[in-house]
């Protein structure tokens, strides 16, 4: 699409989906918990990070592939789970899984999305990963494994700081609900979002989290988000991972991890993958940034399995800076949503694109011709020049 070029960065491309969503849809995906300290410090935190390049290394060309789980990814990104694709654009977490395949990348399949995981399967994206909560009724929980194991997922991912629901204070303020219900103000503000609107407008009435929906089933999704709310465990504790080891022969990574004794003792107990994560801010306003929490836990794991991080990764060159403290590979999840509602599939295929450019640009200029150059001694620690998110 001939418009996507314009949107030259990441930011360009939220101002996009800012200026084509409502207001509450577009608060729903951006907005994080409270006063949002922990959101932006995730951004800041990168700021803080600079790049030491040795030009005279010489990197005529770039390899930014790596081997992760059995598979082989072009690029160090990958998609985190992000409840909802589907209220940005029709059938959006399956065109975000074909843009993922496309980028030779892997795509996270929520939870909470509005298609099933068999949806997501059929579309033969691969690698693809799929998250998981270990709920109140563990029969559930099996239920969701088994349904993976048997659309061969590649990989779970337990979200472990979702025990509870973060006070999302933005979406409090618009009154944001599942359909959309705008009142007269917000109506009147979503009709200057004729585009979305017309892309949307069979779909609302139908909108439900798909891998809570059984056959036959007339609860309306507000009655279906209120099922998963009360399913969530606040008791979640260590033996509960141990027991979906038992049930998951697979890789099996823990996200939301920010201590460091957490991700040893989940290596201790067989986690095959830590994803250092607070949720894109959405949970716990106060919790660490994901960056300022990399480095100790790499330090625990020592090696022994990938590490993961999310969270405020909005550059190519915070890619480059995560790596360069520890990190395995990269994930994104507000950046894809914003691709997603600019141009469905085409528009996540852009924002990948977009990061991998970045990436390739800031490995030549410091002179890195791997993945395997980027370490310690590839950055410092300056004092930042405060956020960019508004």
């Amino acid at each position: 699409m001939a418009a996507l070029k314009r949107l030259y960065s990441v930011a360009a491309v939220r101002i996009a989906a800012r200026r084509t969503l409502p207001r509450p849809v577009f608060d729903f995906a951006d907005g994080g918990a409270e006063d949002e300290r922990t959101l932006r410090r995730n951004e800041q935190a990168f700021n803080e990070v600079a790049i030491l390049p040795r030009p005279l290394n010489g990197a005529t060309t770039r390899d930014l592939s790596l081997d992760l789980f059995g598979a082989k990814l072009a690029i160090p990104l990958g998609i985190a789970p992000t409840g909802l694709a589907g209220l940005f654009w029709p059938d959006g977490e399956r065109a975000a899984a074909r843009a993922a395949a496309a980028a030779g990348t892997f795509y996270c399949a929520s939870h909470g999305s509005v298609c099933t995981l068999e949806d997501i399967a059929a579309t033969g994206s691969s690698p693809r990963w799929m998250q998981v909560f270990v709920y109140t009724d563990r029969g559930f929980t099996r239920e969701m494994v088994d349904r993976a194991r048997a659309s061969s997922y590649d990989a779970l991912v337990l979200t472990i700081d979702n025990q509870m629901l973060g006070n999302r204070e933005r979406d409090i303020r618009n009154g944001f609900a599942i359909p959309p219900r705008f009142g007269v103000a917000g109506t009147l503000a979503t009709a200057t979002k004729a585009a979305w609107l017309l892309r949307m407008r069979t779909r609302l009435p139908k909108l439900t989290f798909g891998n809570y929906a059984r056959p036959g089933d007339t609860a309306t999704v507000g009655a279906l988000a209120g099922r998963m709310a009360a399913m969530l465990d606040p008791g979640l504790s260590w033996a509960d991972v141990d027991w979906l080891r038992t049930v998951w022969s697979g890789p099996l990574l823990l996200k939301g991890v920010l201590h460091p004794s957490e991700a040893a003792e989940a290596v201790a107990r067989g986690i095959d993958g830590i994803i250092v994560s607070n949720h894109g801010g959405r949970q716990l306003d106060g919790a660490a940034a994901s960056l300022d929490a990399l480095t100790a836990v790499v330090a625990a794991v020592a090696g022994r399995v990938p590490v993961l991080i999310d969270g405020g990764i909005r550059r190519g060159s915070d890619v480059v800076k995560a790596l360069a403290l520890g990190a395995s590979c990269c994930l994104i999840g507000r950046p894809q949503l914003w691709g997603l509602a600019v141009a469905g599939e085409e528009g996540v295929r852009h924002v990948l694109e977009l990061y991998r450019k970045e990436i390739d640009r800031v490995m030549g200029l410091m002179g890195a011709r791997s993945l395997r150059d980027l370490g310690p001694d590839c950055i410092s620690f300056v004092q930042g020049m405060g956020p960019l998110h508004d």
